[in-house]
């Protein structure tokens, strides 16, 4: 079993055949991380190296993954004291030997045939980078209207990895598969961002001249938050961290982008209108009532009775949290100019 931390790695290493790397970076996984690395270890692709950055867990993480390593020479355990995500990442990529990295997140598990896809659309050398479908998995009645309202166009708009059906080129794919010499070329993932900096690199990588694939066929079942509590934190987030992938590629900005921010903005209006006159002020929102009543109803068919009732507060959670998110980062971002900062974390 090898274990490495920060700043040991072996950048440069020597490519290895046909060899892949598979990059796990988890952080206090203990209950997702064992099937997550069986399911890895179960693909009829056996030419792996088996990568899994613990970003210093403070639960069992890090000593399931080792005794997993024990029984399989595969398995490597890097540890990242800064808990940073692209970090971790770039720690893989150092340490990585083989021809073509697969990312898997550590709350997800893949089919037997996953990464056989995957380096069959690379192997072509026409892509540069692969992607697949993320298919929510609920464990709460929560849980489960969140992964229904996250695969929903309503829920996620333009996100063709949440709903996709065919295979299509497309700007951006999660838990992407790369050729190794495209991530190197690069220079990797930028360590400022500890959120979106997926959809950073693929920009990075389209702006290359590379084009990305997504496959339908390359499927993710990613267990999704399980409470809406936990969902709106989590789409809080990624509105912020849109502001600062926009900083760094102001071009990636899209019309789409910036409906959540605009619903946000409609109902503080809404709310002001209210004070003085309520019913124009529900007037105001009864669109987007309107429009989650409808799509809720659609979305909650084919659910258990427990879980619908949670699908309006999920679509609620992803529209209204992320916008609050765009318009926090929006305010970093202004009060970074004032001070005179470029400080993307």
């Amino acid at each position: 079993m090898q274990v490495t931390s920060a700043g040991n790695g072996n950048p440069g290493e020597e490519i290895e055949g046909n060899l892949v790397t598979v990059v796990i970076p988890a952080r206090n996984e203990e209950r997702a991380i064992r099937d997550c690395v069986a399911s890895i270890q179960a693909q009829t692709y056996r030419e792996l190296q088996i990568i899994v950055v613990d970003g210093d867990s403070d639960d069992d993480t890090a000593e399931i993954v080792k005794d997993i390593a024990n029984s399989d020479p595969r398995v490597e355990l890097i540890i990242n004291p800064q808990r940073v995500i692209p970090v971790s990442l770039n720690m893989a990529v150092a340490a990585a030997r083989g021809r073509w990295l697969v990312r898997v997140d550590a709350h997800a598990t893949v089919p037997p045939d996953y990464v056989a896809r995957a380096v069959e659309h690379l192997a072509t050398g026409r892509w540069g980078g692969v992607g697949g479908r993320k298919d929510g998995v609920g464990r709460t009645p929560a849980g489960r209207a969140i992964a229904v309202a996250m695969a929903s166009r309503f829920g996620v708009g333009g996100s063709t990895y949440h709903h996709g059906t065919t295979v299509r080129t497309v700007d951006h794919v999660p838990f992407g598969a790369y050729p190794l010499s495209v991530i190197r070329e690069l220079g990797g993932w930028d360590e400022r961002l500890r959120v979106n900096q997926d959809f950073e690199f693929d920009r990075r990588v389209r702006e290359a001249g590379y084009e990305l694939l997504f496959d339908p066929a390359l499927r993710i079942d990613w267990e999704c938050r399980q409470s809406v509590p936990d969902l709106f934190r989590q789409y809080q987030r990624y509105g912020r961290g849109k502001v600062r992938v926009a900083r760094l590629h102001p071009r990636s900005l899209r019309i789409r982008h910036l409906t959540a921010p605009a619903l946000v903005a409609g109902m503080a209006g809404a709310g002001v209108v209210a004070l003085r006159r309520p019913r124009r002020g529900l007037a105001l929102v009864a669109p987007y009532l309107g429009g989650i009543a409808v799509a809720s109803a659609i979305t909650a068919r084919p659910l258990d009775r427990e879980a619908r009732p949670w699908v309006a507060p999920a679509f609620a959670a992803m529209h209204v949290s992320w916008g609050i998110g765009f318009w926090k980062g929006v305010g970093e971002m202004l009060a970074a100019v004032v001070r005179g900062r470029d400080d993307l974390r």
